[in-house]
């Protein structure tokens, strides 16, 4: 596996940090992901998913979110839309560098954020959600205890994961007003969903919502035992196993027709 380290212009015109990681041999197809809410691009289900999909001839940029790890600009300015805005531009780079993405993978709420952007890449043909929330709204009740600070003083200092964010008014304001449910009915692409019972995180329920509402075709895939984050290897080299062989039914990957 080979992979370098690019960097593009996000939405808003800062530069954000990303890593191309393909394989060794012939690209079959490009694909986009979008790591979790405060992680970045190297946690470590996102460097061993991509990893594990250069395997099977999948070329992955997984990159930092506008003020997230490498990347530029302020995460306290930064909401769901923009992070949408920065997968779309994503997109954008790897269309004009490289080939456009026609596979989607997203880990917790990047999940949800693939689902919403999807409609704005034209060349996706699947798209993969892992412990995905139903609703982008969900992830406030990782600072729950400081929403009425934020509501009252218009922002608060949060702990995620060990180290201080900043959370803005203008953040909680963003995801109540997202209507997911809507875009995944209007997909039009065809989706898996990878999810724990034993999330505790997200709860499988959401799982089981994302599914009811998409159009077929879809599939679901239980992680059994897995923890939210990924944190053992073998989660992530399954997931990144089973999202390869489910797309190549999906994804133009150079095949000779028939």
């Amino acid at each position: 596996m080979a992979g370098e380290a690019v960097h593009f212009k996000g939405a808003d015109g800062q530069l954000l940090a990303a890593r191309l990681d393909a394989p060794e041999g012939l690209v079959k197809a490009y694909a986009l992901f979008a790591h979790c809410f405060s992680c970045g691009k190297d946690v470590f289900a996102a460097a061993r998913i991509a990893q594990g999909l250069t395997r099977h001839g999948i070329a992955v940029l997984r990159f930092d979110f506008t003020g997230i790890g490498a990347s530029e600009g302020e995460f306290a300015n930064t909401n769901f839309s923009s992070n949408l805005s920065d997968l779309v531009a994503a997109a954008d780079f790897l269309r004009s560098e490289y080939a456009a993405p026609q596979l989607l993978v997203g880990h917790s709420l990047g999940g949800a954020a693939v689902l919403a952007a999807a409609a704005r890449m034209p060349e996706v043909r699947a798209v993969a959600t892992i412990a995905a929330p139903s609703d982008p709204h969900h992830v406030t009740g990782m600072f729950r205890e400081h929403i009425d600070a934020i509501a009252t003083h218009g922002v608060a200092h949060v702990q995620l994961a060990g180290r201080p964010f900043t959370i803005k008014r203008q953040f909680l304001e963003d995801v109540a007003e997202q209507r997911l449910e809507q875009k995944i009915r209007d997909l039009g692409r065809a989706l898996l969903v990878l999810h724990s019972p034993s999330d505790d995180t997200v709860a499988v329920a959401n799982a089981e919502r994302i599914f009811q509402a998409a159009r077929h075709p879809k599939s679901f895939v239980s992680l059994d035992d897995a923890d939210h984050l990924l944190r053992r290897r073998h989660d992530a080299v399954y997931i990144a196993d089973v999202v390869a062989a489910w797309a190549s039914r999906y994804l133009d990957l150079g095949r000779p027709e028939p």
